[in-house]
């Protein structure tokens, strides 16, 4: 198979490749540099972690149609690409519809538009139209938009007015169980990584103050439950560390911050202010991001085989915060993306 290419395809080939902006198409002109200077199909197949059938599908079509047709994903055997409006037309409905498989999206057009394209093709109509392959953000439904437009309304006209000696801060419990959390990460393709799990069902009750502005993370406390006392055991401890000034905390609307006993405290130190967030409104509470990026770092991927020691790494993570300080500067910001209405 070696020396097949002329002096002219290899200066062609190469130039082709320079302009590549596609890595599917790189990959695709490698293959057949590569054939051209006699390596074997599974030599190629380790260095650009391919599998043996797509190069010789490569191949085989720079045989056939030469360039041109190793580089177009949408050949069909003759059927004419998608117009600038059916293009247009399958991007709002992609928008509108969410497909679990480039297949039924294959199905779709062939249907709608009677254009016949090859698995490979759709996906490169995918990826020019801006789409890739990931999973929606769950949001609660019953989320009012405008409602949580006038929250920050009002949040923005509060940090115009407020001195700097009162504070702003975002409260919120989190459970995190004692188990293993598998998530998305890179695994060699064509093996399986596993991830031991735990049968227990311990948890870890934490409640945790944050104060955006200084980027701090004020208290991670465990308690055996979340509840009016332990709010109120948070609550004490930021007016220990916040001496003086108001004290204004976002909260969302659990029945615990609303008890008689949290409201009975509110009014005998009214320099602490709840401002409760509309109805299903977690997306405006940003101590929700430290959860998740709590999360991320020590239960994602991570086996901990007793309960000691699971809760050991969780409260160390909190001790030890300052560490990701940086991280957080970028994370940690009133930069709000708004549910939308039913």
């Amino acid at each position: 198979m070696k020396n097949f290419l002329t002096q002219e395809e290899i200066k062609l080939l190469g130039a082709k490749h320079r302009h590549c902006k596609e890595k599917r198409q790189a990959d695709r002109i490698k293959t057949i540099l590569c054939l051209n200077m006699g390596y074997e199909y599974k030599e190629i197949a380790a260095l650009l972690l391919l599998d043996d059938s797509t190069l010789r599908n490569y191949h085989a079509e720079y045989l056939e149609g030469g360039i041109e047709k190793l580089l177009n994903d949408d050949y069909s055997g003759g059927t004419s690409r998608l117009s600038v409006a059916q293009l247009q037309e399958l991007d709002k409905h992609l928008q509108e519809h969410t497909y679990v498989s480039s297949k039924e999206i294959k199905a779709y057009i062939e249907k709608t538009f009677g254009e016949i394209y090859t698995t490979e093709g759709v996906k490169n109509i995918l990826y020019r139209l801006g789409f890739s392959y990931k999973k929606p953000k769950l949001v609660p439904g019953k989320a009012d938009r405008e409602k949580q437009k006038e929250f920050l309304k009002e949040l923005e006209e509060l940090k115009n007015k407020k001195s700097s000696e009162d504070k702003i801060y975002y409260m919120d419990g989190c459970h995190p169980l004692h188990n293993s959390i598998a998530a998305y990460g890179w695994i060699k393709k064509g093996t399986e990584k596993q991830l031991k799990a735990n049968t227990g069902r311990q948890r870890l009750n934490l409640n945790g103050a944050y104060n955006v502005e200084e980027h701090k993370v004020i208290i991670v406390r465990e308690d055996e439950s979340i509840n009016a006392e332990s709010t109120l055991s948070l609550i004490r401890q930021i007016m220990v560390l916040q001496a003086g000034g108001m004290i204004y905390i976002i909260a969302d609307n659990a029945k615990y911050y609303r008890s008689k006993k949290v409201k009975e405290f509110l009014e005998k130190n009214p320099r602490v202010k709840i401002l409760f967030l509309p109805p299903y409104s977690s997306n405006l509470n940003i101590i929700e991001r430290l959860w998740l990026f709590f999360k991320k770092k020590k239960l994602w991927h991570c086996y901990y085989e007793h309960y000691a020691e699971f809760k050991a790494e969780c409260m160390t993570f909190f001790e030890n915060i300052e560490i990701h300080k940086a991280e957080l500067q970028t994370l940690m910001r009133s930069n709000f993306q708004l549910c939308h209405a039913a």
